[in-house]
């Protein structure tokens, strides 16, 4: 389905006859849902007057709801509702008089554009007469009928309304006259005792009973079958107004996936874990042969990337090119910020960049304060989203631990100076395939500003494009690069756990992000430095919580999930997804109530039941006497 206004489908929920319901989010990713009337009944003029009736009708009424936006006069009139209001775009439909099937039964209910479809139902018009009441046919009086002559449509639909009309003089005169006045006559004469129609009335009662013993059964039936209670009790009213709206989180795994889809729900569970991280040098660019500086002032620069946390204690993996790149490449950085310099002091011109970068590539190295020292390097990192040139909070402060080679797998571990983060859960045993694709999440830059970019996570179902090697190890080779800093990503299994680092390929003269290192390079690295990784308590409930909402578990969810955002508010999806469960389970609450129906239908039932046999009580002893 092609998108309608401002709104962006999703997934449909239900189908009848003349249209469909949808889910659909808007321009600022809030969800709603839409009625659209398709097929042939979007080409039937009736069909189309009576959707706008029964739109404005709704939304003038003291429930409403009342829709936030709408085409009356497109091709497929849609209407749409948010979902504060419930299920409008249902409620739309039965108004109608059609109830939904699921979206499956498309093919099957809904009637083409080539189709036949039957008229709608059509309110009682004319003006009353004195005398005897005309006689009327058709179905009873509909909701939206009321409205059709004082009703004005909202601005925007253009839809106009029918003008009242009286009844066609034929169906009064088919009435007879009576005259009102005339002497009473008793027209209910009473019947004797013992006659066949006291016999016949005995006999009618006997088989209400009997209906309304089975309908008080199946009440019975749906009252015990129907689970706990289920009944919403009214909201008390608040005695303040909430801190904040509802919860926007940078990374939306379910405005980037259709809702509920793996993706969607992979990128749930392992999108808070996800750290940006920046790294700063500082040091010298020496004169290989006589040490000296090639610029008195010491030379700083900064590289970017992404990474993912795998422990409580706060262990980062990442790429060893982001955190501690190796000695070519670091002086090949250095030497283009040097050269750098020299432009802004009008010693070199922009086209001798990469002359002056390579003529002394092989003639300088970069040292820290002393010849014989490294550089310094200070690591800062940011959940969700991060600004770069970021040293103070909310950036938390990092070290290198420990970094392998570029040879040997190039994946580094960073101790943060802060614990009690979402932890991402690592599957070591996937084996790497040359076919399929592999869901990756890396942090990307969000506009250019060239040192305080601002970055946000992002996720992309990516096709594997083939397999490489890199020293021992087996790589994917992907066919996307989700951007300059989003190597040290992840990528993750329909789980959520993560198989494997996005890096950069050595093998490319630009250095792309196309390269997925399996998750067993982290193996070594990890059990060398000690560090085993494994979530938390913490990260346990917001497993549980994601569960219990893609089950429909709705009160499970929310309390699980209220938990997590209590306790680590660094997981905002946590908040995001109690506030989600919480709107679903108030739009389930709206649409059904199975055990209601039962306990009403039970006591009506009943009480009916019992009035029938005191009746037939009384008749036998009747007939006995």
């Amino acid at each position: 389905m092609q998108p309608v206004g401002p709104y962006r489908f999703t997934e449909a929920f239900g189908v009848c006859q003349v249209g469909t319901a949808w889910w659909a989010l808007d321009g600022q990713d809030r969800l709603v849902t839409v009625a659209v009337l398709e097929g042939a009944a979007a080409n039937d003029p009736p069909w189309r007057q009576a959707f706008a009736n029964a739109a404005n009708a709704m939304a003038q009424g003291p429930t409403g709801p009342r829709y936030v936006n709408a085409d009356l006069n497109a091709p497929q009139p849609w209407v749409a509702y948010p979902s504060e209001e419930g299920m409008g775009a249902q409620r739309l439909f039965q108004r109608l008089g059609m109830d939904l099937h699921p979206a499956e039964a498309q093919a099957n209910v809904l009637i083409p554009a080539t189709g036949t479809v039957t008229e709608p139902p059509r309110p009682i018009s004319g003006v009353p007469t004195s005398g005897s009441p005309a006689p009327t046919s058709g179905p009873p009086r509909l909701p939206w009928a009321m409205h059709t002559a004082t009703t004005t449509p909202q601005q925007g639909t253009g839809v106009s309304q029918p003008a009242p009309h009286s009844p066609a003089p034929s169906a009064l005169a088919a009435v007879p006259a009576v005259d009102p006045f005339a002497a009473p006559v008793r027209r209910i004469q009473p019947t004797p005792v013992g006659s066949r129609t006291s016999r016949d009335g005995v006999t009618w009662l006997a088989l209400t009973a009997l209906v309304l013993g089975i309908v008080a059964a199946v009440g019975g039936v749906g009252l015990t079958t129907g689970g706990g209670d289920t009944r919403r009790q009214a909201p008390e009213p608040a005695a303040e107004f909430p801190p904040a709206g509802p919860a926007q989180p940078d990374l939306r795994p379910w405005a980037a996936f259709a809702p509920s889809s793996p993706q969607e729900r992979a990128t749930a569970v392992a999108g808070p874990s996800l750290v940006f991280l920046e790294s700063v040098f500082t040091g010298y660019l020496r004169d290989r042969v006589t040490n000296r500086p090639v610029r008195t002032s010491p030379i700083v620069f900064s590289r970017r990337c992404s990474g993912f946390v795998v422990d409580t204690a706060g262990h980062v993996l990442t790429s060893s090119s982001c955190v501690r790149p190796g000695q070519e490449y670091v002086r090949r950085i250095a030497l283009d910020a040097v050269a750098r310099m020299m432009v802004r002091e009008r010693k070199l011109t922009d086209a001798q960049v990469d002359g002056y970068i390579a003529a002394h590539q092989g003639q300088t190295r970069f040292t820290g304060v002393d010849a014989g020292t490294e550089p310094s390097v200070q690591v800062y990192a940011q959940l969700n989203e991060a600004k770069g040139n970021v040293t103070e909070s909310p950036a938390i402060p990092g070290q290198v631990v420990a970094a392998q080679t570029e040879e040997t797998g190039n994946v580094a571990l960073v101790k943060l100076d802060r614990g009690n983060l979402p932890v991402a859960e690592v599957d070591t045993g996937v084996e790497v395939t040359g076919a399929g694709n592999l869901l990756i999440l890396g942090f990307v830059a969000v506009d250019t500003e060239p040192r305080a970019a601002t970055y946000r996570p992002r996720p992309v179902l990516a096709k594997i494009a083939g397999t490489g090697r890199r020293g021992d190890l087996s790589i994917w080779r992907i066919g996307q690069d989700l951007g300059r800093t989003s190597y040290g990503g992840i990528a993750v299994d329909p789980a959520g756990r993560v198989v494997g680092l996005i890096d950069q390929d050595l093998a490319r003269p630009d250095r792309a992000n196309r390269v997925v290192l399996p998750a067993s390079a982290f193996t070594k690295l990890l059990g060398d430095a000690g560090v085993r990784a494994g979530t938390g308590e913490a990260d346990r409930h917001y497993r549980s919580g994601l569960d219990a909402y893609y089950t429909g578990r709705y009160p499970a969810a929310i309390e699980e999930l209220r938990t997590v955002a209590q306790q680590m508010p660094e997981n905002q999806l946590a908040e995001a997804y109690r506030q989600n469960a919480d709107t679903r389970q108030q739009l389930e609450g709206e649409s059904t109530d199975g055990e209601a129906w039962a306990r009403w239908l039970l006591v009506g039932a009943g009480t009916a039941l019992l009035v029938v046999l005191i009746l037939l009580a009384i008749s036998g002893t009747r007939r006995r006497a």
